[in-house]
């Protein structure tokens, strides 16, 4: 895509609708587009606190903020996004927030299908799903397995983190290498970065050019910890209920004019 093509594109994505004036609009120019972005999804509790509302309430509207930034991901030309939806450490929160966001996920995966479809794009869960109940194991096997069968060309991969730890996923994957190993009845067991690498819960994605935490945290949470090695990672105050296609755009503006140089001069 040329630069005209991108920043018309960009213009109207910022825009976002008929009569909308543009606000903060970047001068800078992007030249540079991420294929993997990683989202940690946070200040949905905080969000809620803010307007006097149970925690429940942020973690509804934070749902809502996912399909149009895979929207506008697509459009400026990401192959692949992450979302860190739930990690491991969240299943010590309290019951009935756990059990919400167990609904939330059964109704994510009940209402996005034609979506997902329509806009020719695959889901994959990661994460340790054996710790989710058997129906939810089974929707999420049904979806992941219906967009495989119907969609032939993919514009995006999305990937959704769920009961996920990124030292878990490590220590998951060296464990499948030794037991194939092991099935070998080699004595000499010697695993490798690409033997791990290929026993991730989703191998076939690009590393991570870019990671995006909201609600002004700076730390990784255990999120992706393999494939951040060498990530840029953006910090916005923003939290996440809020956090706009504009935030996202200006997320992707900035990691255009960092220098990855890759341990390399």
């Amino acid at each position: 895509m040329d630069l005209v093509k991108f920043y018309r594109l960009l213009k109207k994505v910022i825009l976002r609708g008929k009569g909308k004036k543009e606000k903060n609009s970047f001068k800078g120019k992007i030249t540079n587009i991420p294929e993997h972005v990683a989202i940690i999804m946070d200040g949905n509790g905080r969000w809620a606190k803010a307007q006097g509302k149970p925690r429940i309430y942020g973690h509804s509207h934070g749902v809502d903020r996912i399909r149009p930034i895979i929207e506008v991901a697509t459009r400026i030309g990401i192959k692949c996004i992450s979302f860190y939806a739930f990690s491991k450490e969240n299943w010590n929160r309290p019951k009935g927030e756990v059990d919400f966001l167990m609904k939330l996920l059964e109704n994510y995966l009940n209402n996005e299908q034609e979506t997902f479809l329509n806009s020719r794009s695959l889901l994959k869960v990661i994460g340790d799903i054996s710790m989710l109940s058997e129906d939810i194991q089974c929707k999420i096997r049904t979806f992941e397995e219906l967009l495989k069968e119907k969609i032939k060309e993919p514009k995006i991969m999305v990937n959704l983190a769920v009961s996920y730890g990124g030292k878990d996923e490590i220590v998951r994957s060296v464990n499948k290498c030794i037991s194939r190993e092991i099935e070998k009845k080699d004595k000499n067991i010697f695993i490798t970065e690409d033997m791990i690498e290929a026993n991730l819960d989703n191998p076939w994605y690009p590393k991570i050019d870019l990671m995006i935490r909201t609600s002004g945290e700076e730390r990784i949470s255990n999120f992706m910890l393999w494939q951040l090695a060498y990530s840029e990672l953006y910090f916005s105050e923003v939290l996440w209920p809020d956090f706009s296609e504009e935030d996202f755009i200006k997320a992707i503006e900035i990691y255009s004019r960092r220098n990855r140089r890759f341990g390399t001069l």
